[in-house]
């Protein structure tokens, strides 16, 4: 478009980089010059398009060609604004105007004037009253008239060019997930986008003019100050802090511009720095893995070896003191083969495996697994103020963690004392799970060595991996792990990385379900997650939709329907790959509901929408 519109003009227009070389040209600059189609073209070079016009005679028939380009060449590469006129072989006369442009180079018009001096001939020959000294003021007047019209025509395309960049530069880094801005001599921003609420949440956008410690507070701005001061000094600065709110990891540059102020790009790499410590752990994992399996193998032998040993001895017709040191000395041996499971389950590939999950549900079912371990002096609470959203975490893990610390709560608590889960979330970063109890706390030593594999405080009744096992559980899923004593005794808090589990797809879902309540109950919910639902009351109504419909994405099938047949019977008679979640308010003794449980999903009446969604999740999944 901007082509067709030079084209429209009646004056030849060029302009070259500042390497000379051509880029942009209309078409009346190629027919007033006669110029072949290769010097018209984006990158035809100066010096080429001179050359040309000397070997024409456009500059005169006398003098050496290659001086008289080379002496253009270097006129142009000054970059300084000229105009001048003059006559071509043909008898036009050109009027050149040029003018450099701001980031190098220079644009060029050429207008025609033969009738224009053609006209001042005849005026000056119909004129002879006229003073020399006037004609010559008006010539000079209307050359200065061309100059400044073709200075204001340049100047008026370079701001358009610098407002276009600038507007370009701006677009660029409001769309870039990083905060950008630029500190003057004094620390206050001259230039910012509008992204440091993003990567900080609670501080301002606009901080235009504001100092650099009052828009990000005193805390942060005591991390970062130190490294700010060495770019003020000269030396680009790269680092990384945990912002305090919500324990976000940052980025931060700081690289100076040479004239005093400095440069800033902040990232937000908290998922980054999740990602990294769970690579790094399993990694540690591998590494121990190979180190203890040949250990592990050879003291298995040795253990085989000892245990048949002390089996042929305990035959022999030996003293009563005898035979107790051939039991104490199995025992050891039976207890180091325990101790070798533990290493490898520890060592071994274990491999996180996210699901939908109800955090609600698991912390639940966590309080009743763990209730009857406890003595009947220790109380065990939950408290959970999380966001009531599924989140992707591997269940199994996490509460195989809890449940670890829980137990050695109980021990730390002996035969009265009170242990209780808290969850709850640090901004949309981390999920916090804290197990406190109310024993005596963790020695000196144990703050310092607890996480450590074999370090125990139970002697003999210990084997110092329970809590190297959380660490590592916790580790692999890109979170971490702390111990502090508190005024009522200790606490082990967990961080793993906030993940909510993303939204259902929709698809059509077979509701199997023969009271009309219950089934108009449970529809209600399918259609709030976006589900489209059909319904049957049998397994045969079932069947027969299922074999006519090929988009059913799920069936959530009663256990006990109407007829013999069971919502088990109907399960193993569906498609491949169809999923299937089964319910019932059958007793745990039932025998279908037995054989249901381990080979199908299974949720108990009554539940809620969110059992019911981060299920669905979870096959989906």
């Amino acid at each position: 478009m901007t082509t067709a519109g030079l084209n429209l003009i009646g004056q030849a227009l060029s302009i070259y980089d500042n390497k000379l070389r051509l880029v942009l040209s209309n078409r009346r600059f190629q027919e007033m010059f006669g110029l072949p189609d290769d010097l018209v073209q984006p990158g035809a070079l100066f010096r080429d398009t001179i050359h040309f016009l000397v070997t024409r005679g456009e500059y005169g028939l006398e003098g050496d060609v290659d001086e008289m380009v080379q002496q253009r060449v270097e006129q142009a590469m000054a970059f300084e604004p000229h105009y001048m006129e003059r006559v071509r072989p043909n008898g036009q006369v050109v009027a050149v105007e040029g003018s450099p442009l701001p980031q190098g180079g220079w644009v060029a018009v050429y207008t025609d004037i033969t009738g224009t001096k053609r006209a001042e001939n005849l005026l000056r020959a119909r004129s002879e009253e006229l003073s020399d000294q006037l004609l010559s003021h008006t010539e000079e007047l209307s050359a200065t008239n061309r100059k400044l019209a073709a200075t204001i025509a340049a100047l008026e395309e370079a701001k358009r060019e610098l407002t276009e960049i600038e507007a370009r530069t701006r677009m660029t880094t409001e769309m870039m997930p990083a905060h950008i801005a630029h500190l003057d001599v004094d620390g206050r921003y001259d230039y910012s986008n509008r992204r440091l609420s993003s990567v900080l949440p609670g501080r301002p956008s606009d901080i235009l003019g504001l100092h650099i410690s009052d828009a990000l507070g005193r805390h942060a701005f005591s991390r970062v100050e130190p490294h700010l001061a060495k770019a003020y000094g000269g030396e680009t600065s790269v680092f990384e802090f945990t912002e305090e709110q919500d324990s976000r990891r940052i980025r931060v540059s700081f690289t100076p511009d040479g004239e005093g102020g400095v440069y800033i790009m902040s990232v937000d790499i908290t998922e980054e720095t999740q990602t990294r410590v769970a690579l790094q752990q399993t990694r540690r994992r591998e590494m121990a893995a190979q180190m203890t399996s040949g250990l592990a193998h050879d003291f298995s032998n040795l253990l085989t070896i000892i245990l048949g040993m002390q089996g042929r001895l305990d035959k022999m017709n030996l003293p009563d003191e005898a035979h107790e040191l051939i039991a104490a000395t199995r025992q050891t041996a039976q207890r180091g083969g325990q101790l070798l499971n533990r290493i490898a389950d520890m060592t071994g590939n274990r491999t996180p495996q996210p699901k939908a999950t109800d955090m609600l549900q698991l912390l639940e079912d966590l309080r009743i697994l763990a209730s009857p371990s406890l003595p009947r002096g220790v109380g065990l609470s939950v408290v959970n103020t999380l966001p009531d959203q599924a989140l992707m975490l591997d269940p199994g893990m996490v509460q195989d963690a809890l449940l670890n610390l829980v137990l050695n709560a109980r021990d730390a608590c002996g035969n009265n004392g009170q242990i209780t889960i808290s969850a709850h979330a640090i901004g949309a970063i981390w999920v916090e799970i804290t197990v406190s109890d109310t024993g005596p706390g963790f020695s000196p030593e144990a703050l310092d060595k607890a996480l450590n594999p074999f370090f125990t405080t139970k002697g003999s009744d210990g084997s110092g991996l329970g809590l190297p096992m959380v660490y590592d559980t916790v580790k692999l899923a890109g979170g971490d792990l702390s111990l502090k004593n508190t005024p009522s005794g200790a606490s082990v808090v967990l961080r793993l990385p906030y993940r909510p589990a993303p939204p259902m797809r929709g698809g059509l879902v077979l509701l199997v379900e023969d009271n009309q309540d219950l089934r108009l109950q449970f529809r209600d919910m399918l259609i709030d997650f976006g589900f489209s639902v059909i319904e049957a009351t049998s397994v045969d109504e079932a069947l027969t939709l299922v074999s006519e419909l090929e988009d059913i994405v799920l069936v959530l099938s009663d256990i006990r329907l109407e007829g013999e047949a069971t919502g088990l019977d109907l399960m193993e008679r569906l498609k491949p790959r169809l999923p299937c979640i089964l319910m019932t308010s059958l007793p745990s003794t039932d025998p279908v509901l037995k054989r249901a449980i381990g080979r199908v999903p299974v949720l108990h009446k009554p539940f809620t929408p969110k059992q019911l969604s981060a299920l669905i999740r979870t096959e989906a999944a």
